[in-house]
């Protein structure tokens, strides 16, 4: 596995998309609006800061109710995402996502809770 994003929450993603874009030489890679976000991807390398911005009530946005803006999750990719969860449960780890769901750009995506991840919110990604 490798990092494939860390995953920013923000209540302005395109003021901040062109904030990484001016400091880090970060360009966008892709931008959607998914499950109640704006979300953009900055390529760094062969990673990416993907901001989400929420359009209505939901994780992202009781997220930033509570902790503010900054980072969200970080997320690693897989090749096989089933293998990954199987993993997880095996040492115990508790899961937001017992099956992979869609995710933004199309990947299958699962979540592991911070709780058993030394709270940071893990989430595996397939392409």
């Amino acid at each position: 596995m490798h990092i494939d994003h860390v995953g920013i929450a923000t209540e302005d993603a395109a003021a901040l998309a062109d904030l990484y874009a001016d400091l880090f030489d970060a360009p966008v890679a892709h931008e959607e609006e998914f499950d109640g976000l704006r979300v953009v991807f900055l390529e760094f390398g062969d990673s990416y800061f993907e901001l989400l911005e929420p359009l209505e009530d939901g994780t992202v946005s009781r997220y930033l109710d509570a902790n503010g803006p900054g980072i969200h999750h970080v997320a690693l990719e897989t090749g096989d995402i089933e293998a990954a969860l199987d993993t997880a449960r095996d040492h115990g780890v508790e899961l937001i996502d017992d099956d992979p769901r869609p995710g933004a750009w199309g990947h299958d995506v699962a979540f592991l809770h911070p709780k058993s991840t030394g709270g940071v919110l893990i989430e595996f990604v397939e392409h």
